[in-house]
């Protein structure tokens, strides 16, 4: 290989490798080109149907007229026979036949023109659906690919979040309030061990002792107390039933000495 073909590969290569990228980074610019170029080529389609339509028309009308001038021709023939014109009678049948090998030629072409235009329109409305095809299947790549580029920027904004510093402040916070707790747990836990705490809970105690044989030693005189006055009472109530007994048996004496005076 020539150094010259070698450059030109070369060159090729990455001519081939920047499109590529460029390509690749503008997939909506590609999606157009390649609708517009299929436009272009449904457009010179079309006007090549249109010319192989004109030639069917074209075709049609030339057979037409040929078995138009095919019915005169018979007809002039038919006179000719009739009024004994035989030299007359001779050239129609001539071109007769010649009418006749005409129209034939021209159904086989007619045929052919015929299929070769059906077949041409059957591919045009093929194309024509390709290229609606095409139409929906960029509209559908461009949103896909726009969603695919959000997620990958969300992805990268994601992996770009340090959350090592985040989670060693917690740490940090976590183990300085643990140690505050701890701290406050051993005062409280000194506060009460101490002297002035025993002390004060010696005497706490105390008064509650106190406080609890005081309340003894008032139940017991107050029981004791009950029953002094109950006592009282009973030496009453049989001192004043005494008096009243005495009170009856002086009546009773008195009421008798008067009697017995009266009687004597």
């Amino acid at each position: 290989m020539g150094f010259f073909a070698r450059l030109t590969n070369m060159v090729n290569g990455f001519l081939s490798l920047f499109i590529g990228r460029i390509e690749e980074q503008n997939p909506g610019a590609v999606y157009e080109a390649a609708i517009v170029e299929r436009k272009k080529t449904h457009k010179d389609l079309k006007k090549a149907i249109s010319n192989i339509v004109f030639l069917r028309n074209k075709t049609e009308n030339e057979l037409t007229a040929l078995e138009k001038e095919l019915e005169d021709t018979t007809m002039e023939l038919e006179g000719a026979l009739a009024t004994n014109q035989d030299e007359l009678a001779i050239m129609l049948i001539e071109k007769k036949e010649g009418l006749e090998q005409s129209i034939l030629s021209k159904q086989s072409e007619l045929v052919g023109i015929s299929k070769q235009a059906e077949d041409s329109m059957e591919q045009l409305q093929q194309f024509e659906a390709e290229i609606h095809k095409l139409m929906r299947e960029k509209d559908q790549m461009l949103a896909k690919a726009a969603t695919i580029d959000a997620q990958i920027k969300i992805q990268e904004a994601l992996n770009g979040l340090s959350l090592d510093a985040d989670i060693e402040a917690l740490t940090n916070v976590r183990d300085a309030i643990d140690k505050k707790a701890a701290e406050a747990k051993v005062g409280a836990e000194l506060a009460d061990n101490s002297l002035d705490k025993k002390l004060e809970k010696m005497r706490k105690e105390g008064a509650k002792s106190r406080a609890h044989a005081k309340l003894e030693a008032m139940k017991k005189a107050r029981r004791e107390g009950g029953t002094t006055e109950s006592d009282a009472n009973k030496a009453k109530l049989e001192a004043l039933k005494a008096a009243r007994a005495n009170q009856s048996s002086g009546g009773d004496a008195g009421t008798g000495s008067t009697g017995g005076d009266k009687t004597i």
